[in-house]
């Protein structure tokens, strides 16, 4: 893990209240891996040192932040299947703050790996608790899915953030989420909450994209943001060049939307 000096003030600094959130939404195609990469780069801009956790074998959020395959080691596979210590997997990014534990197709046969592995939905958590201290924030990004890699992601968090998009059958999937926040919070995690709905793709010409976002506000309240996230092309570009919205266009309307998310979510 390789990133600019830091003083030997910064290299002791604890930061006792570390926010563990896990970004879910077993629909695909919400925003997920866009909130988790933007949100943290916009996080880390404003100084706070983030760990971006990627747990979808797909590993969107691994070349989403400009990190490549060639370039790594370990993985996050290795620390679930082999015990790799996670601050072994940590990876710099090009986004001073902001670091990843990367994702490898490795991932997509680690959910019936690990059926037979001991207490095998708190491998994550353990790995979590021996770096939590480095950082303000830890996202992970979880596959969308309910196997045993997403519950090692609930039960790992002390928080979930929900990305729900503005279209049609917003809600679908959502109610099983609850339910399965609520199982792993009874049996594995206590301390999980949902904390964070955020409205994603929305759609400023559509009486559609106002209609869910009601719809979704009046479901689920204070925990909705008022931050809306625009579907715009330069959001769906930046992945492409390996750069979160705020550096690869720092004044588009993606950008300003997830720095105002990054607001909301230090001060909840």
């Amino acid at each position: 893990m390789t990133q600019a000096p830091e003083s030997p003030a910064e290299q002791n600094k604890v930061h006792p209240s570390t926010r563990v959130i896990a970004i879910a939404n077993q629909k695909g195609g919400v925003g997920k891996t866009t909130t988790t990469v933007n949100l943290s780069a916009a996080l880390a801009e404003f100084g706070k040192r983030v760990l971006v956790i990627d747990l979808d074998p797909q590993g969107n959020a691994t070349t989403g932040l400009g990190v490549e395959a060639r370039n790594f080691e370990q993985s996050m596979y290795d620390v679930l299947m082999h015990d790799t210590p996670l601050e072994d997997a940590i990876e710099a990014t090009s986004v001073k703050n902001l670091f990843l534990a990367p994702a490898t197709i490795d991932l997509a046969g680690a959910d019936i790996e690990l059926v037979s592995a001991f207490s095998r939905e708190l491998k994550l958590k353990r790995a979590i608790d021996v770096v939590k201290e480095d950082f303000d924030f830890i996202f992970i990004d979880c596959p969308p899915s309910l196997g045993l890699i997403t519950v090692n992601g609930l039960a790992a968090a002390s928080e979930v953030l929900v990305p729900i998009q503005c279209e049609y059958y917003a809600l679908e999937g959502v109610g099983q989420l609850l339910k399965n926040v609520q199982l792993v919070k009874a049996n594995l995690n206590p301390d999980l909450e949902i904390s964070t709905i955020v409205m994603t793709m929305f759609d400023a010409r559509t009486k559609l994209s106002d209609q869910v976002v009601e719809d979704v506000r009046g479901h689920f309240g204070a925990i909705v943001c008022k931050t809306v996230i625009p579907r715009t092309v330069r959001l769906s570009e930046a992945p492409s060049f390996g750069q979160p919205i705020t550096i690869f266009d720092p004044s588009s309307r993606g950008a300003i939307a997830y720095r105002s998310l990054a607001e909301e979510v230090i001060t909840k």
